[in-house]
């Protein structure tokens, strides 16, 4: 929330026990997350529903996992009504696919990796307790930035501030990262961090497409070298766009965390 809150304008307020997060949506709507800490759920809502008079808009609270939905509905039954947000919902995988990639829905995924084998003298470097290396994966993203701005993807803007930051704070967030060295040059870099005690989320991931199965061997090779000791990864949502969205599909999924937006009965 912090490396992507000026795309997002996110704020945050504590108040007793609570924990209140604003946003804005792509749309530019403000938006709350469900409260985080305090007991009474009914309270929390009702302070950001009081917070939000200030705008000229629908009230909504974004990101509403079924469990949450199931919490707010029994201290506030009927109060809202909930829509699947799809291009929110997370894909989580386990580290034993990831890493082996079996079977015959896998196959693609290992051809390229072999490939990537083949034809590259490569090797696998962590981030983690490495600064100069993280200082070496800002320069690979700038002439990424460079060969991808062609695209004209106004969220590009956001995504490059957002992993600049991940890098320039990579040990305060208590991140954990890997890169591929092609060649002795930097081919690919992923970023990423504990979640809970089985989970790793991966934030970042950059390659070089002239690579071939850069990405696909990045992939495998973070989640081997930096997450071997966790049952679950998250990478995160596809935010709606159709290529990332079969991207992440074609991996086979364990679980799609659907998100939820809810928003007051009319």
């Amino acid at each position: 929330m912090f490396c992507w809150g000026k795309k997002f304008d996110t704020q945050f307020a504590v108040k007793d026990e609570w924990l209140f997060i604003r946003f804005k949506d792509n749309n530019g709507r403000n938006s709350y997350l469900k409260p985080l800490g305090g007991v009474d759920v009914k309270e929390g809502i009702a302070f950001i529903m009081d917070d939000h008079k200030q705008f000229d808009s629908l009230f909504q609270i974004r990101g509403l996992t079924q469990d949450m939905i199931d919490e707010i509905e029994e201290a506030m039954p009927g109060m809202f009504e909930y829509k699947l947000n799809r291009s929110v919902s997370d894909y989580i995988y386990t580290t034993e696919k990831l890493i082996h990639l079996k079977g015959k829905k896998l196959q693609s995924k290992r051809n390229h990796i072999n490939r990537f084998n083949r034809e590259n003298d490569w090797k696998y470097k962590t981030l983690t307790g490495n600064p100069e290396l993280v200082k070496e994966c800002k320069m690979m993203l700038d002439k990424w930035m460079e060969m991808n701005m062609e695209e004209k993807d106004p969220s590009l803007v956001y995504d490059d501030y957002a992993t600049t930051l991940m890098l320039e704070n990579f040990e305060y967030l208590n991140l954990r990262g890997g890169l591929l060295c092609v060649d002795n040059e930097i081919a690919a870099f992923s970023i990423g961090e504990p979640l809970t005690e089985d989970t790793v989320v991966v934030h970042v991931e950059k390659a070089f497409t002239t690579i071939h199965g850069a990405y696909n061997m990045i992939n495998q090779q973070f989640v081997e070298n930096e997450a071997a000791g966790f049952m679950y990864v998250n990478r995160e949502e596809d935010m709606g766009i159709d290529n990332l969205r079969q991207a992440k599909l074609s991996y086979q999924p364990d679980i799609i965390l659907e998100k939820y937006n809810a928003r007051l009965k009319s």
